[in-house]
């Protein structure tokens, strides 16, 4: 016990043994007031240690005054994707030529010109790092259409909305004037045809559809012929990345967005972006910029 405890005790003893000069009525005030007094400082010591307890336990445990920031990020190249479309889309050779031309270029996205990027087993991080930088080479297709939607697509038809209207004009009348057990034959019928052909036509366009999904989606995917680690390899049209080297003949279609790094006589048709039947030349001082979906029409790169 503590000795704030002790003195209360000891004060509260002295009053017991006080000389014994008070009457009856005395000694009962006498008691009463030693009862208090006891428990009062009973009450005042386990009050002031609950009271330190509770502020030991609500200070706040000291938080780092630190944040940690890692400067060596591994996703980082030397330039941003907004900055390198600009380039080719805007054909800027000034923004280019202050880059170091495609050299610098090359050297920013940590590609040799000559061997390409990493390309053995170990090179799948660096693929993975690439893709989650600079995005795959898939386009953002809209999602397929449902079977609702030929359905709605069959109701439009005029033929269809003349034979509804045909078919609710008999109901009606085939009702007023036979009632409703032997009027409903006519108008019934008509419903019951216009919703089998409804039926049968939506389930045809929505499986017609779905095999041209099908097929557009083998038909695009197209072998590509590219450099990795010095070796020329097929890969996918959608698993090339920025900063491979691709290899592209006459009646080969630019998978993406590029430059040209070197070749012969190189002449791509645009016509399916510009609209212009005249083939573009291409050459790596004057025009260098190779655009998804164009053509090469002569020569090899």
């Amino acid at each position: 016990m503590s000795m704030t405890l002790l003195t209360n005790l000891k004060r509260i003893e002295v009053l017991p043994n006080a000389p014994n000069t008070v009457s009856a009525p005395n000694k009962r005030w006498h008691s009463a007031f030693v009862a208090i007094y006891c428990s009062r400082a009973i009450m005042s010591h386990f009050t002031r240690n609950s009271t330190n307890k509770t502020k030991a336990k609500a200070s706040p445990t000291p938080t780092p005054s630190f944040t940690v920031v890692d400067f060596n990020s591994h996703h980082s190249f030397g330039i941003e994707q907004t900055t390198l479309t600009d380039i080719v889309k805007e054909k800027d050779l000034r923004n280019l030529d202050k880059f170091g031309g495609v050299e610098g270029v090359a050297t920013a996205l940590e590609t040799h010109l000559e061997y390409g990027i990493k390309g053995d087993d170990a090179a799948a991080e660096d693929i993975t790092r690439r893709k989650e930088v600079f995005g795959s080479n898939t386009s953002n297709k809209p999602p397929s259409k449902g079977f609702f939607h030929f359905v709605v697509e069959a109701f439009k038809d005029v033929t269809i909305l003349i034979l509804l209207a045909c078919a609710a004009l008999s109901l009606g009348f085939g009702i007023k004037e036979h009632g409703l057990k032997e009027g409903w034959y006519d108008g019934g019928s008509i419903f019951v045809a216009v919703f089998i052909v409804i039926s049968l036509a939506s389930i045809s366009n929505f499986r017609q559809s779905r095999q041209f999904d099908k097929l557009s989606q083998v038909s695009n995917d197209i072998q590509i012929d590219v450099v990795r680690s010095g070796r020329r390899q097929h890969v996918s049209i959608f698993e090339i990345v920025v900063g491979d080297v691709i290899c592209l003949k006459i009646g080969d279609r630019v998978p993406a967005d590029g430059l040209f790094i070197e070749g012969h006589s190189l002449k791509v048709d645009e016509s399916s972006m510009t609209g212009e039947s005249d083939h573009v030349e291409i050459s790596r001082q004057h025009h260098p910029f190779l655009f998804s979906g164009t053509k090469v029409a002569d020569g090899y790169a």
